[in-house]
């Protein structure tokens, strides 16, 4: 009992110091990339104070509920977008042995829980009683309906593989030759993700240029904070979750293994935040283009393609 107490507590504060090392990321990064100097240089030269002015910015802005909302609704839609990312951590393994809970049916878990969250946008936008929050929240779940489906087929070609739905079951099974093997399913799974967050360039629902912030635009101070946050938990869960599922897990030589996960982590972090930087948002229609008849073929010839693999192995 001691022991997975240990587990949980270790895991749960990984899983919560990570999203602002990767918000902290975001802002070096970008500030690099766009030659931007406060987040650049903030703190003697290293950026740290930015992450902490923002948080000092969110706490004093003024909570403000639209007269017309419905404030039970409007109130809770953060901690829904968040709490389901929170839920989804105690399943994902660091390391071999290192995980709060190993369910047999951890994936479809994890899949489940984490399809909840973008019900947060959608709460909110419909209780803003704004027609953009509105707009936005309807493209949220149209994103969600869209991306779920390549991104559960993606993730089922692992399982087919390792013949096991438990996390910790499939780093196990994996191995170094699934790279080349599973390697559309992990495009296929890592774009859905970002589509499913709403990360550039499919940040449809809360496109700054046409609908101001989408399901957030009538968000102040700590409540905005919270769907912030969740977006960068987000990143943290689909790294996690792409590296267990495509790279390895804890697999790798010489470093232990626990650091070998998070290093995959940090690399595909990265990954989102140059996304953000380099590519301009897509249209609705090239948003559902993309899902329908490019990812949700790929994932189906990946399937395929796992399934003649194990037949003749």
């Amino acid at each position: 009992m001691l022991d997975v107490a240990l587990s949980f507590a270790v895991i749960l504060a990984v899983f919560l110091v990570l999203p602002l090392i990767i918000g902290q990321t975001e802002h070096k990064v970008m500030a690099h990339m766009q030659s931007r100097l406060g987040p650049m240089y903030a703190g003697r030269f290293h950026g740290w104070a930015q992450l902490i002015a923002d948080g000092v910015k969110f706490a004093q802005k003024e909570d403000v509920i639209p007269a017309a909302a419905d404030r039970r609704i409007f109130m809770i839609a953060p901690g829904v977008a968040l709490v389901p990312y929170l839920v989804v951590m105690i399943a994902i393994p660091i390391d071999r042995g290192l995980v709060a809970v190993d369910l047999d049916l951890g994936l479809f878990f994890v899949l489940a829980v984490m399809g909840v969250g973008v019900l947060g946008s959608i709460m909110a936008g419909w209780a803003s009683a704004n027609k953009y929050s509105v707009l936005g929240g309807m493209r949220s779940a149209a994103q969600l309906m869209s991306y779920e489906l390549p991104l559960v087929l993606a993730a089922s070609s692992v399982a087919m593989a390792a013949g096991t739905l438990s996390l910790p079951g499939i780093v196990e099974a994996w191995q170094w030759w699934w790279l080349p093997w599973q390697a559309i399913g992990a495009v296929v799974f890592f774009m859905a993700g970002l589509a499913e967050l709403r990360r550039p360039p499919f940040d449809m629902p809360i496109a700054e240029s046409e609908i101001i912030m989408g399901p957030i635009t009538e968000y102040t101070g700590m409540r905005f904070a919270l769907f912030m946050l969740s977006e960068y938990v987000g990143i943290v869960v689909l790294s996690f979750l792409t590296t267990v599922l495509f790279l390895g897990g804890w697999h790798g030589p010489l470093l232990p293994g626990w650091l070998w996960t998070l290093v995959k982590v940090f690399v595909l972090a990265f990954v989102v935040i140059w996304l953000r930087v380099s590519y301009p948002r897509l249209r609705e229609d090239q948003l559902q283009k993309l899902a329908w008849a490019g990812l949700v073929p790929l994932a189906l010839v990946q399937l395929a393609l796992t399934g003649v693999v194990k037949v003749l192995t």
